[in-house]
C-alpha cells in the first residue's frame, strides 16, 4: 500500500507531466496552424497569379 508521501509525489510528478505535456502539444498546435497559413498564403499566391 502506497504512503501519503507516495501519493503526494506521484501526483506531483502527474501534474508536472500534464503542464510539459500540454506545453508541447501548444507548441506542436501553433507550429501546425502556422505550415496551414503559409500553404494557405502560397495558394492564394498562386490563384491571383493565374
Amino acid at each position: 500500500m502506497k504512503t501519503a508521501t507516495q501519493n503526494t509525489s506521484t501526483s506531483k510528478l502527474v501534474t508536472r507531466f500534464d503542464r510539459e505535456l500540454k506545453v508541447i502539444l501548444m507548441n506542436d498546435l501553433k507550429a501546425i496552424k502556422a505550415v496551414r497559413d503559409q500553404m494557405m498564403q502560397i495558394n492564394a499566391n498562386r490563384l491571383s497569379i493565374a
